[in-house]
This record gives C-alpha cells, structure tokens and sequence, in this order.
C-alpha cells in the first residue's frame, strides 16, 4: 500500500514547542536592547523568524534523497565560497566571516554546518552499515576537517568548533569500533596539546578567551569581563528573577551583547532559576522530539541526516549555556533560537527543515 506525502505528516508538536522558544527570544531581545543602541533588534529578529519559518516548510518539501545525490556539487561550492571570504571578505574586529551581498551579509561558515550534515549522512549512509576501517575514518575526517580549517584561518574558532560533532555523531552512528575511538580520542588530545603549545594556530587573545572562564578574577577588566558580568547576572536573577526589563546588568550595559552570545544570562537575571529551568527543559523536549524522528525515519540515511542536526544543536546548547555559567571558555557560539542572528536562525529553521522532510517521508515507499 502506497502513503502518499502530506502535511499531516509534518511535525506539528515540534513546531509549536519552536516557535514558543521564538517568542521568548523576541521578547528578551526587546527588553535586553531596550535601552541600548541595539533596541529595535527585537524586529528583525522577527523577520528572520518569519523567513525561516518558509524556508523551513520549502525545505520540507524537496526530497532529502536528492539533496543527498547533488550534496557533493553542494559541499564544493561551500569550500569556494570559504576561500571567497579569506580573499574579498568584509573584515570586522580582525576577523574575515561575512561576504557583502548588497545590504545583506553572507556568512558561508554557518551554512556550512547544514552542508555537513547532508555530507556526512551520504558518506556514512553509502558504507552500508559495516565496520569502519581505518581508511573511511580519515576521509570522514578530511570531508570535515577541510572546511573546519577554512574557518578556523578567518579566524571564527567558534564556528568551526561546531563542525565537530557532526563528524563524531557520524563516525558513532557509522559503526566505529572503541578501540578506534580511543586511539582517535588519544591523538586527539595530544593534537590539541601540540597546538596550544606551538603558538602558531591560536592568537594570544584566542587563549585568553579559552581559559579566561578559569580564573576570571584574574583579569575582571579585561579576558575574564564577559564571564564576570554573566556570572553576576545569572546569579542576581535568584530564583524568580528580577522581571523583564528590571536587570541592573543587562539594562545598566554591564553584561556583554545581551542579545546575542549572553541571552541566557539576560534571561536568567530577569526570569531567574525558574525561568532558565524551564527553557533548558523546553530545549530537552525538543532534542528528544527529534531522535524520536531519527528512531522513525525510512532508513539509515534519514537517521544520520535528523542525528546530525541533533548533535549541531546540542553541542551548541551545552556551550552557550555552559559558557554563560563559568563552565566553558567564551567561544561565540549563539543559543539556537535564542540568540539574534540571521545566518543562525536560519541555519537552524532549515535543519528543522530537513528533519521535517525525513519524517514527513517515513511512510512514502
């Protein structure tokens, strides 16, 4: 019996627990810019909402089986576009990440992440399930290691970070054995040793913002300002918080970009424990909505595709949230669906998008 693709397949609980996560963003943009240059940024955020919000439902609709066919023509035009942005790329703060499209700004290092996911899928999707040899771990890691290093030389660290656990979701799913994962895993850290040590690929501001989250006491005025002021801010807020528009660090410009990369921490001083609680548990609702699409998808490819976009959003929740409370370095990595930003709203709603498409189609043979 053939199910024919409709609508009434589409994730509707999904997206009504995404949009009400939409609306506290809005609402927070307002009162964390209300008195701040940034005030208005509350409107645009609602715009990229609404744009999303399309592209969501077009991607919806295109067959994930064919994005999987053209993804390698996909991939190669995103590298172009990576090596466009360190030639012709528009500078701002000493770092090459946007290329100017009349009034708009591109930013090919966040759409990279949805490229990767589809990239990823069709690799591991291709080796049929079986053990992975050592051979089809290096491509999966050069399929995403080229690009994280085109990122990494903008220098955008945070972005590139991001990449990460959509090659480590893909080599889990893939069928890695543990003791490949534990040889990767040593290397790795070594790796990571050799680099911090060498002073050649991280900038001294770059360390600085890695390990400032340790001892920020040390520098207050400088390295250790921003996870001071989220510090404050998240612990001022107690248990009910102090009411919209009623932080002292947020509306007396203390707490850094409070629209942005410190949401969290906004949210928190004005809605306290209470508030936060509730948005993390929004948050965990969601992420298990999503696997519970993977677990229901047709086949394995629809798995790694919706896995993929689950570890995207975790890693980037786990940061932000973790950054803003003194757990992890200050990285710029935004809270999905929380923090302004076109290019992240719209990376996100159309990786809903995809996910949608693979459920949408669990039931068409």
């Amino acid at each position: 019996m053939r199910r024919y693709l409709s609508f009434r397949d589409f994730d509707w609980p999904l997206l009504g627990l995404v949009l009400i996560l939409c609306a506290i963003s809005v609402l927070e943009i307002y009162s964390a810019t209300l008195h701040t240059k940034y005030a208005g940024f509350h409107s645009k955020q609602l715009y990229w909402i609404c744009g999303g919000i399309v592209l969501m439902f077009v991607m919806s609709k295109i067959d994930y089986h064919r994005l999987l066919d053209v993804i390698w023509w996909v991939y190669g035009f995103c590298l172009v576009s990576l090596v466009a942005v360190k030639l012709v790329g528009t500078k701002v703060l000493g770092a090459r990440r946007w290329i100017k499209l009349g009034p708009m700004h591109f930013q090919p290092s966040e759409w990279v992440k949805l490229v990767l996911i589809v990239m990823v899928a069709h690799y591991f999707a291709n080796l049929g399930g079986r053990r992975l040899t050592w051979g089809d771990i290096f491509k999966a890691m050069g399929l995403v290691g080229i690009p994280m290093l085109l990122v990494l030389l903008q220098p955008d660290l945070g972005t590139a970070l991001t990449y990460t656990p959509i090659l480590l979701a893909g080599l889990f799913l893939g069928g890695i054995h543990w003791k490949q994962a534990a040889i990767l895993g040593t290397v790795g850290l070594l790796a990571v040793v050799g680099v911090w040590s060498s002073g050649k690929v991280l900038k001294p501001y770059q360390k600085a913002r890695l390990t400032s989250f340790l001892k920020p006491d040390d520098d207050p005025k400088g390295a250790g300002y921003q996870i001071r002021q989220s510090l404050i801010a998240v612990g001022s807020g107690g248990v009910w918080g102090k009411g919209a528009e009623q932080g002292s660090q947020t509306q007396g410009d203390f707490l850094p970009i409070p629209h942005a990369d410190f949401i969290f921490a906004a949210f928190s001083e004005e809605h306290g424990f209470t508030g936060a609680f509730l948005v993390l548990l929004l948050y965990f609702v969601i992420l298990m909505r999503l696997i519970q699409n993977a677990q229901t998808a047709a086949d394995m490819s629809g798995s790694l595709l919706v896995m993929g976009v689950v570890a995207v959003l975790t890693f980037q929740i786990a940061v932000n949230v973790g950054m803003v409370i003194g757990f992890m370095p200050v990285t710029g990595i935004p809270l999905p669906l929380m923090s302004y930003g076109g290019s992240s709203v719209l990376f996100t709603f159309l990786a809903l998008g995809v996910v949608m498409n693979v459920r949408m189609r669990r039931f068409v043979n």
